[in-house]
């Protein structure tokens, strides 16, 4: 593609299971300039695309008319064999006791439970979407995702900054329990179970590695340095390359056993680096430092087992458009509302 072309244009199918989330994910893409149908007929797709003249978001779940998993994913590969256009599959989820709470809390009938019960209907609809959940480009699982963090994970991905600097790269650090399971959208895995943990320390066990002293427990051990060096030095010489072939997300996870204490202090310490807070290390031979520059891109901060036991968990370490660091919506003021029983 000529380098005066129009990047291409943003075509986003949203999908799921009713009740985790999508109508809630539609909205903050409308929020974000996107034009936004909800289940229309899935052979009006292309015609729909080939009307449109800006990002589209396009809904499709059970209920939309004629709707087959692989009905959706034909539609998908036809969009994306076109070089104007770049098209993503979002994929909503989330555990199946959640759903059946949300359900019981609105009484609303599940759309494949006309003749049954809810977790007949949830049931039924997790077999019928699995392979749109396999072929997603991202999984969003909602169960332990507050509504302004829905936002904030849908804005970070997806949102279109004025100063164009969402035409680059997003860089998202996440902490998280091996445990409890690998996080789906990770690029890049690091294993800080090997590191000194507090957990050990009843002085230090109830806290998280956002407190100081469990930071300086951490950092204590004699192998931290030369890890976070080695995890930082490997950033320096992947992230330029996921900008050179087009990416535009990148997840960055670190794990440990509980998900509150080593991982996090790793997180937060790459968050300082890559924001530019932190003084620079020198270049290695053969870098060069213009490639890696500190602080030039969006980087927010996420610790999964800290938002499952209900503590904020997201914010920004370099908020997009304005360059600085700290927390806060990426457009500024009041996030618009996102409903607590996303649907």
């Amino acid at each position: 593609m000529h380098e005066d072309s129009p990047p291409p244009r943003s075509i986003l199918l949203v999908t799921g299971l009713s009740g985790a989330g999508k109508s809630s994910i539609l909205r903050i893409l409308e929020d974000l300039g996107h034009e936004v149908i909800d289940n229309p007929p899935l052979g009006m797709l292309d015609e729909i695309v080939a009307r449109a003249e800006k990002p589209v978001a396009i809904g499709v779940d059970s209920r939309t008319r004629g709707f087959d998993a692989t009905t959706v994913l034909a539609a998908l590969s036809r969009l994306r064999i076109n070089p104007h256009l770049h098209a993503q599959l979002i994929y909503a989820t989330a555990e199946e006791s959640v759903l059946l709470r949300r359900y019981t809390a609105t009484r609303r009938r599940h759309p494949q439970a006309s003749h049954g019960t809810v977790k007949e209907g949830i049931e039924a609809e997790i077999r019928l979407t699995s392979p749109l959940r396999e072929a997603a480009d991202v999984v969003i699982d909602t169960s332990d995702l507050p509504p302004p963090e829905l936002r904030q994970l849908v804005e970070a991905r997806f949102g279109q900054w004025e100063d164009g600097r969402g035409e680059g790269l997003t860089v998202a650090l996440m902490s998280f329990a091996f445990p409890a399971g690998l996080t789906r959208e990770a690029d890049m895995v690091f294993d800080a179970r090997f590191l000194r943990n507090p957990y050990y320390d009843p002085s230090l066990s109830a806290l998280t590695g956002l407190d100081p002293q469990v930071a300086s427990y951490v950092q204590a051990d004699p192998d931290y340095a030369a890890f976070l060096d080695h995890i930082d030095g490997l950033l320096e010489l992947v992230l330029p390359r996921f900008v050179q072939e087009g990416k535009k997300y990148a997840t960055i996870a670190v794990g440990c056993s509980g998900g509150r204490h080593r991982s996090v202090t790793l997180v937060e310490a790459l968050a300082h680096r890559l924001s530019g807070t932190q003084p620079q290390p020198p270049a290695g031979k053969g870098n060069n430092p213009e490639d890696f520059a500190r602080g030039s891109w969006p980087v927010v901060v996420m610790h999964r087992e800290l938002a499952r036991q209900g503590r904020s968990s997201w914010r920004w370490a370099n908020r997009p458009g304005d360059g600085t660091s700290g927390g806060g919506s990426p457009h500024g003021g009041t996030q618009p509302k996102v409903d607590d029983n996303p649907a």
